[in-house]
């Protein structure tokens, strides 16, 4: 099936289809209404009704469709597809036109038509995720037949050229992902050690002590560093924060690497400042008034009054802010990429190069080994180990937020 004649089918048929349905769904109810009635619905209402009632069966059918072609299903001809659809779509426009009449309750029918089509929208989005965790499942299930599990979390060498035989004799990869992960571990807390305080003290600053004008200026000046592309942030980081780690480190007399982890740690940190910084704002600033003037009315100080009022209760929100600022540090790669290297190491001198998860995926797929080489399929063994990580974390985040959850009339 061709995809492009069939969108280019659809969109010359069903545009005029549905502009003919809508006005014949206004014509018959003007027809039909008592133009003297006291209440009556607009006409509008039931050319949309008409349209709806076009297009459901129709998008069902595409979906159908595209479905059973993209896995290779069913070879289903596009123009037969097509014309279907067309057919199914002035069904639907007759079944509308048999259903029309002043009696109708339009309103009604439009607002389940509506409620539907939510639904559909949050059934794509779970099926979605259950297809993404499940071809990461499937693949690392292949993963897992070659490698030993065990071996994969707590080995601490990642050299797939290398191999050791075992006790009966057959060949292992040497997969062992506890660099890759100490690696990530290692940057994310350097990035969390800078965005987290510097984040949080001036969402603080904006929302309790800087003034209007201050406050207009400074923040889309903070959150400009959203808007900085990643590989920016990574040139930075090898070209300039680099070096002058390494120099400083040689006045101080500390060997230091230039691909090194400290470097594109506080490099993401600075990346990841906005989103700390304006999440804790938002918290922060819908903390009720009437909790600060009760804290100050008390004879507190307004620095007690944060420490102890504000923070407390707008602690759910900050925590939520620092967990997804830890995702978004966790699934970064261009400035590890850049500044960090490729190779994986196990140590804890920050000075020293290392990779992370994330890099290993890309290389992993990137590759010229073939798709079923144990090298290729680790990617997805070390995918699925991250999303039961990203899992647990977000388990721990509904707890602390459920546990420190406070309701404020």
């Amino acid at each position: 099936m061709t995809t492009t004649y069939l969108a280019q089918y659809l969109f010359a048929g069903l545009l005029p289809l549905a502009l003919f349905g809508y006005l014949l769904g206004r014509r018959k109810i003007r027809t039909q209404q008592d133009p003297n009635a006291r209440y009556k619905a607009s006409e509008n209402l039931f050319g949309w009704f008409a349209v709806s009632k076009m297009l459901m069966p129709a998008v069902l059918i595409s979906v159908i469709g595209s479905i059973l072609d993209l896995f290779d299903l069913v070879e289903v001809p596009w123009t037969m597809l097509a014309a279907a659809i067309l057919i199914l779509g002035a069904g639907g426009i007759w079944i509308a036109l048999r259903a029309i009449r002043p009696s109708l309750r339009v309103r009604t029918a439009l607002e389940k038509t509506i409620t539907r089509i939510l639904l559909v929208a949050s059934l794509i989005s779970i099926l979605t995720t259950i297809g993404i965790v499940m071809s990461i499942v499937f693949e690392a299930v292949h993963f897992f037949r070659i490698v030993n599990f065990w071996d994969f979390l707590t080995g601490t060498t990642w050299n797939p050229d290398a191999a050791t035989i075992d006790d009966a004799g057959n060949i292992q990869p040497l997969f062992g992902s506890v660099p890759l992960f100490a690696g990530t571990f290692m940057i994310t807390a350097i990035a969390m050690c800078v965005a987290i305080p510097v984040g949080l003290m001036s969402a603080i600053c904006m929302s309790e002590y800087a003034s209007l004008a201050v406050r207009r200026v400074a923040k889309p000046a903070l959150e400009v560093l959203a808007g900085i592309p990643t590989v920016v942030y990574g040139f930075f980081a090898a070209i300039t924060v680099s070096p002058l780690i390494v120099n400083l480190a040689d006045k101080v007399g500390i060997s230091a690497d230039y691909t090194n982890a400290l470097s594109p740690g506080l490099v993401m940190g600075i990346m990841i400042i906005p989103l700390v910084s304006s999440l804790s704002d938002d918290v922060i600033s819908s903390v009720p008034q009437s909790l600060r003037e009760g804290s100050l009315a008390l004879g507190a100080y307004p620095a007690e009054t944060i420490k102890r009022v504000v923070l407390p209760a707008a602690l759910p929100g900050i925590v939520s802010a620092c967990l997804l600022a830890v995702s978004r540090a966790v699934g970064e790669t261009m400035i590890v990429v850049m500044a960090a290297g490729l190779q994986p190491n196990l140590s804890w001198n920050p000075l020293v190069g290392m990779t992370t998860v994330n890099v290993r995926i890309v290389d992993a797929l990137t590759g010229d080994q073939a798709f079923d080489s144990p090298e290729t399929l680790s990617a997805f063994g070390l995918g699925l180990v991250l999303l039961v990580l990203t899992l647990c974390l977000n388990i721990v985040s509904l707890t602390v937020i459920r546990k420190f959850r406070q309701r404020y009339e």
